[in-house]
């Protein structure tokens, strides 16, 4: 059997409750899915110091979802796996979560949203789970109504895993048959490890596509990987604002829960404390 997971099972059965644990406890996923994260949003290209209406296409647990609330947006997650958003619930993340299917298209009125990014998921419409689901078809359903949601000049970014060049090729025709220019962008394309897709699409007309990372350097990317959104953290730093997970970071965001009226769990002395390990 492949690797690949989409191989193994459908998405609302391979992300059961074992699998999304993992999103919260293994601190290298987290890692790797933040990055990626912060990378799509760059890709973005969204007015600086403007809070923007984001959809997160696959959201899962929220992990992509924090680094647009980090950057003061607001966004929507849409996931097929009810354990990954049940784990997102959990972790009290600031999203609207909605349980779907993407094949299906998006029930969201014209012009909704300001941009969107997708982490690790395209590739999941590219398989017929079903007798009835026609990856094409359903792919088409998908970006069509993703066109119609989006605000005319706005961009969605997807993060994604091709199995092949025929499968780029299936994702890309189906997205430009719905209305989208663009095309992709490969981060560090000389790097096994590294190496990065993202399908960069755009409602506003033949644009230039952003400038991929790593191109022109020879070296392998983990020692080189240093872009804008690590940057603007330091920024944050030296500008007053509390690092994430701080106790500060962490009071700021209860409060922004309680004046959008969610459930927030009581302040104490043990708010923001780090945890001792335990080693059984």
């Amino acid at each position: 059997m492949s690797g690949r997971p989409e191989h193994q099972a459908p998405p609302e059965i391979f992300y059961g409750e074992d699998e999304a644990r993992k999103y919260t406890r293994n601190t290298r996923m987290m890692e790797i899915q933040l990055v990626m994260s912060e990378r799509a949003v760059e890709l973005l290209c969204l007015p600086e110091n403007q809070p923007c209406h984001i959809i997160d296409l696959g959201c899962g647990s929220g992990l992509s979802g924090e680094t647009l609330t980090e950057q003061g947006h607001v966004w929507t997650g849409v996931d097929i796996s009810s354990a990954m958003l049940g784990v997102a619930k959990e972790r009290e993340v600031e999203g609207d979560l909605i349980l779907g299917d993407l094949g299906q298209g998006l029930p969201f009125r014209a012009g909704a949203f300001d941009g969107a990014i997708s982490i690790s998921a395209l590739q999941w419409l590219c398989n017929a789970d079903q007798k009835s689901h026609n990856p094409a078809k359903r792919l088409y359903i998908f970006f069509s109504s993703l066109y119609s949601c989006l605000s005319r000049g706005s961009r969605a970014v997807f993060q994604f895993y091709p199995e092949n060049s025929s499968q780029v090729e299936l994702i890309t025709s189906q997205a430009m048959k719905a209305g989208f220019t663009g095309g992709l962008v490969v981060d560090y394309p000389n790097s096994t490890k590294a190496k990065k897709f993202f399908l960069c699409l755009m409602t506003g007309g033949q644009q230039p596509l952003p400038a991929a990372l790593g191109v022109d350097s020879r070296e392998d990317a983990p020692n080189c990987v240093a872009f804008s959104q690590k940057r603007d953290r330091m920024k944050q730093l030296r500008a007053g604002k509390a690092p994430k997970k701080s106790r500060d970071w962490i009071l700021e965001k209860k409060e922004r829960r309680r004046r959008q009226g969610k459930e927030t769990r009581e302040d104490s002395k043990f708010t923001g404390r780090k945890r001792q390990s335990h080693v059984w």
